[in-house]
């Protein structure tokens, strides 16, 4: 079974940083893509982070580009996501999601993603 779990979150000072982990289980992380989402209180769910093993190609939102990063140990079968700088209006729930990488989708669309985790609560304090 396709299982993600997300963990790593906390509270922190705007600046600070927080590195999320995504250990999965049950697929081969050299033909899935790997997700990061969040979603704050009223808002949308929105694509943070992407990796596609399939072609190298990552994606990055504008609000986050050149302060997070996305990275995988292949061996260790988990996905991180660095956070840097971070801001109030980073606060959300964080959460991990794997799909294949032969989907004709954008990486950043949440609905071709299959495959969720609990999700991880990040909060930047102002």
């Amino acid at each position: 079974d396709v299982q993600l779990q997300a963990s790593g979150g906390g509270f922190v000072e705007t600046g600070g940083s927080l590195r999320l982990s995504c250990a999965a289980s049950g697929f081969p992380f050299a033909h899935y893509a790997i997700g990061w989402f969040r979603q704050a209180p009223e808002k949308a769910r929105e694509g943070v982070a992407c990796f596609n093993s399939g072609d190298g190609t990552t994606y990055y939102s504008d609000s986050v580009k050149s302060r997070f990063t996305i990275s995988h140990d292949v061996a260790r079968n988990t996905a991180y996501l660095q956070m840097n700088n971070l801001k109030p209006e980073d606060t959300a729930v964080y959460y991990c999601a794997s799909r294949r990488t032969g989907i004709l989708s954008t990486l950043r669309s949440a609905t071709a993603y299959a495959h969720w985790g609990q999700g991880t609560l990040v909060t930047v304090s102002s």
